[in-house]
């Protein structure tokens, strides 16, 4: 029988209140997040808050820091731990990595890599017609939706004349990522097809880094 405490693989929608979701997600989107910035994102007080994190803690979903502040009481400071990855969408991970070792061992790593182009080439056909040939910006915009619709807990950043920033805080195909770097190649290339635009990764969830940032720029050629 489950303990009452475990996580449930259901992930956000098995059980915790609207505002524990916001806490997680929060905590998903920009990492180390202090008691009061919480507070202040909930528009409730921090005693308030403080509850529902501790419930959260109890889970073993969050962890707490405490860094010095002046003279005062240190400023404690909330965190996800690893528990909380089961939460956020995976995407069939182990089984979509055992059929790709399958297919490693049986036809070679360059089987795996075209897999990995075909299946991209569907999403473009199946998203093509979704993205307008209006604004860089709009472009974009309609990725994002894309994006977050399959898990990646995508937004926009900064949008400029020739360029728009892009983030994903959660990568649902991360442990394919790690065995098949290709993985995103291939789905910066799928952008870049997507947005008739150039794409530059500047960061990565799967090398560490807290979100994948993706830059997007307006292309001055003719290129598809």
């Amino acid at each position: 029988m489950k303990n009452a405490d475990e996580v449930d693989a259901g992930g956000l929608d098995a059980g915790f209140s609207s505002t524990k979701k916001q806490i997680l997600l929060t905590l998903k989107r920009q990492g180390t997040v202090s008691l009061a910035d919480l507070a202040d994102g909930l528009r409730i007080s921090k005693m308030a808050t403080l509850k529902h994190v501790t419930a959260l803690e109890a889970k073993g979903l969050v962890g707490r820091t405490f860094k010095a502040s002046g003279r005062g009481r240190p400023r404690v400071f909330f965190a996800l731990t690893d528990r909380s990855l089961n939460l956020f969408p995976e995407a069939y991970t182990h089984m979509t990595l055992s059929a790709l070792r399958f297919i490693e061992e049986q036809l070679g790593r360059d089987a795996v890599v075209k897999l990995l182009k075909q299946r991209a080439q569907e999403v473009l056909e199946a998203n093509r017609a979704r993205v307008s040939e209006s604004g860089l910006r709009e472009r974009v915009a309609e990725l994002v939706q894309i994006r977050d619709e399959g898990g990646y807990m995508a937004e926009i950043g900064h949008a400029g004349k020739s360029s728009v920033e892009m983030f994903e805080y959660n990568c649902p195909i991360m442990a394919v990522a790690e065995s098949y770097p290709e993985a995103c190649r291939v789905e910066r290339e799928l952008f870049q097809k997507l947005l008739h635009a150039d794409v530059e990764t500047s960061h990565r969830v799967v090398a560490g880094d807290p979100m994948c940032r993706f830059l997007i720029r307006r292309r001055t050629d003719s290129r598809a």
